[in-house]
């Protein structure tokens, strides 16, 4: 392991216990990743407990995704490998399995649709409230190659979103730094929380 494989790997670890004690990682749900310099991955292993994770848990894998060692990477992992191939200043993926995603993505069937909210300045080229993103939901499915090729296919016909959900299951965010990704995820999940609560207060 080098230095910089160990930085980022000490980063998701951190990473996982913010998410964790934020209850947004049940259980050995979620995964994150990084982009190394040369386009390789440090990356979560398989059923790994997102809030204590270790050294051993983040493995190291070429930028298809593919074991250099014996161990399994996430059940996920060519979603982080289309959202690095697609969006080329992407550094970090985390995806969560917050509540209010999940109950969320249920609810709708298409997009997430946050117009007017403050806290939309946390994402890139945003600077006022008055505005709107939608945040696209995908069928959950256990065939990951053909779901990453869904997810892909949205992309190439869209400029990439800051997240997308996947339906019943949880949102994947990504950005320059993990820091910045970490930030759209909290705000996300407090954008999702508002939605709901406004869907409850409304009816």
């Amino acid at each position: 392991m080098d230095q910089e494989f160990e930085q980022l790997a000490a980063q998701l670890i951190e990473a996982g216990g913010k998410l964790a004690a934020k209850g947004m990682v049940p259980a050995t749900s979620g995964n994150f990743s990084a982009r190394l310099a040369n386009g390789d991955m440090a990356i979560t292993t398989s059923g790994a407990d997102k809030g204590c994770l270790s050294l051993q848990n983040i493995m190291r894998t070429n930028a298809d995704g593919e074991s250099y060692d014996r161990r399994a990477p996430s059940a996920e992992t060519l979603l982080h490998v289309q959202i690095y191939k697609q969006v080329p200043d992407v550094k970090a993926v985390l995806h969560a399995h917050s509540l209010n995603a999940t109950v969320i993505s249920q609810l709708s069937p298409q997009r997430v649709q946050l117009a007017n909210y403050e806290l939309l300045k946390a994402f890139p080229g945003i600077n006022t409230h008055d505005t709107q993103i939608d945040i696209p939901v995908f069928g959950n499915d256990q065939n990951i190659p053909r779901l990453a090729q869904q997810v892909d296919d949205y992309m190439r016909a869209h400029s990439p979103p800051v997240a997308y959900l996947i339906a019943g299951h949880g949102f994947y965010s990504w950005g320059r730094t993990l820091r910045e990704t970490l930030i759209y995820v909290e705000a996300l999940e407090f954008l999702f929380s508002c939605e709901l609560l406004k869907r409850r207060v409304t009816q």
